[in-house]
């Protein structure tokens, strides 16, 4: 078992400049499993109504998905809308149903309580909590946060980080729990709450890895055209951990490159709506977008 996925999965309703698509895969554990799914089998655990499409159980099967983790209750599949603003940086929720996933109660299979990798991504701390609860291993622990567990859940999330081994988190939440908006003292902050890697994301700007006294950055891929950026941080991290769950290195120079391969499936993502820019990718899709990254960056 290497690596376990528990986060939320939805059916999304999209406004943006380019159109509109209504009840598309969403949901964190969407985006970071099939990001994962180019380097390593992500073993994913969450909720869906019984009106959840057979045809993302098939994108999930197509991309080796392991879904022993993944549960059909009664009732609808939770559902999110949201509209962008023309440059991408303010989106306006539309509104929020959270179903079959406001009852949801993460259990793992036993197969899973051995995983060598595990991915919290975005549920209620407490739930977060409660799979820890259930490992059986030492298990590398990455955790990505929002700010509404920042507001509303703030307790539980403090003590949270003290069981993690890395940290993803963007710049406004990074913000909000420090206080700092000098990125260095902000990862340091961060660092002393628990966490031994720090990544901070700035978005189209790129992002920042921190560890003891070693700093990288990766810049934002300009891109011709962007669509759709829900979903872009959840892939960065997806992918980020599905390179790590393969190489099984965490060296500095490693986490380097799981940081570049995480902006490469964001840099995908962004493309296109819902998963559809990381579905299907080719071998050379992504290394032509990681010689990108590199063209880009190298002086």
């Amino acid at each position: 078992m290497s690596l376990i996925i528990v986060g939320s999965i939805a059916l999304d309703t999209i406004e943006t400049q380019a159109g509109s698509v209504s009840d598309v895969p969403g949901g964190s554990s969407s985006y970071c499993s099939i990001a994962a799914s180019y380097f390593t089998t992500p073993h994913v655990v969450g909720v869906v109504g019984e009106d959840f499409p057979e045809s993302v159980i098939t994108l999930f099967k197509d991309h080796h998905i392991n879904q022993a983790g993944l549960v059909s209750e009664p009732g609808k599949t939770f559902r999110w809308g949201g509209r962008y603003a023309e440059n991408f940086d303010e989106r306006t929720t539309l509104f929020t149903e959270l179903n079959v996933f406001e009852t949801f109660n993460p259990t793992l299979p036993e197969t899973y309580k051995s995983a060598d990798y595990v991915l919290l991504a975005n549920i209620h701390p407490g739930l977060q909590h409660h799979v820890l609860d259930q490992l059986e291993s030492e298990a590398f622990i990455v955790l990505d946060t929002m700010n509404l567990w920042i507001e509303t859940a703030h307790a539980e999330l403090i003590s949270l980080m003290k069981r993690v081994n890395m940290l993803v988190i963007n710049d406004e939440e990074a913000l909000m729990l420090t206080g700092e908006r000098n990125y260095g003292k902000a990862a340091q902050k961060l660092k002393d709450m628990g966490p031994e890697w720090v990544v901070i994301k700035k978005g189209q700007h790129g992002a920042l890895l921190f560890h003891e006294s070693n700093v990288f950055a990766v810049p934002g891929l300009i891109l011709d055209k962007v669509i759709d950026p829900t979903g872009a941080g959840d892939t960065f991290v997806g992918a980020l951990i599905g390179y790590l769950a393969q190489s099984k290195d965490h060296s500095f120079d490693n986490m380097k490159l799981a940081i570049v391969f995480g902006s490469v499936l964001a840099s995908f993502c962004v493309e296109d709506f819902s998963v559809n820019g990381i579905t299907y990718l080719e071998e050379a899709d992504l290394e032509e977008r990681y010689d990108a990254f590199v063209v880009m960056s190298q002086f």
